[in-house]
C-alpha cells in the first residue's frame, strides 16, 4: 500500500494533487513558465517549470518523511488529437517534462484514462466537457473543502479526484 497518491491532470493548464491516509492532502496548479516560442513567430510558449515541480514534490516527501517508493503518481493520459495539433504538442511536451521530474525523484508512475476515475467518482450520466468540469468541481468541493479556493479558481478538481480514486482503488 502506498502512503502518498499523487494525481496529475496533465498539461500546462493542469493541476497536481496528493492524498494519503497519513498526510494532509494538497492541491496546486501545475507550475509553469512562459518564454519565447522556438519558432520565428513573435509569440510565447508555456512550459512546465520542472525545477518548481521537482521542489514541490521533493519538499513534500522530505517534510512527511516519505520515500519515493511509498508514492505512486497517477497521470491522466494526454489528449492527442491530430485535429488539435498545437494542443496535442503542448500536452505531450508537458507529459515529457513531468516524466523527467518523476524519474529524477524516483517516483513510480502509471497512467489512467479520464473515464476510469470519472466512472467511480462523478455522477452517472455526466457527458461533455462543461458538465464533467462542473461535476468535478462540485465533487471536489464536497470531498476536499480545505482546497475550495484552488478548486474554484481552477474550475475543476481533476487532479484531486485522480489521487483520491487511486487511494480508494489501493493502487
Amino acid at each position: 500500500m502506498h502512503k502518498l497518491y499523487i494525481g496529475i491532470d496533465n498539461g500546462v493548464t493542469g493541476t497536481i494533487a496528493w492524498v494519503s491516509n497519513v498526510v494532509p492532502s494538497g492541491f496546486i496548479e501545475t507550475p509553469v513558465k512562459s518564454e519565447q516560442n522556438y519558432t520565428r513567430e513573435k509569440k510565447n510558449v508555456t512550459r512546465i517549470d520542472t525545477k518548481a515541480l521537482e521542489a514541490v514534490l521533493f519538499e513534500l516527501m522530505d517534510r512527511e518523511q516519505i520515500t519515493p517508493e511509498e508514492c505512486i503518481a497517477v497521470i491522466e493520459r494526454p489528449m492527442v488529437n491530430p485535429a488539435r495539433f498545437m494542443a496535442s504538442c503542448s500536452a505531450l511536451r508537458a507529459l515529457e517534462a513531468t516524466l523527467i521530474v518523476l524519474e529524477g525523484l524516483g517516483i513510480p508512475r502509471m497512467y489512467t484514462d479520464s473515464r476510469a476515475w470519472q466512472k467511480k467518482l462523478l455522477p452517472q450520466g455526466c457527458t461533455g466537457a462543461p458538465e464533467l468540469k462542473r461535476a468535478s468541481e462540485d465533487i471536489g468541493l464536497r470531498l476536499f473543502p480545505a482546497h475550495s479556493a484552488t478548486i474554484k479558481k481552477h474550475k475543476d478538481a481533476d487532479a484531486l479526484l485522480i489521487a483520491e480514486w487511486a487511494r480508494r482503488e489501493n493502487l
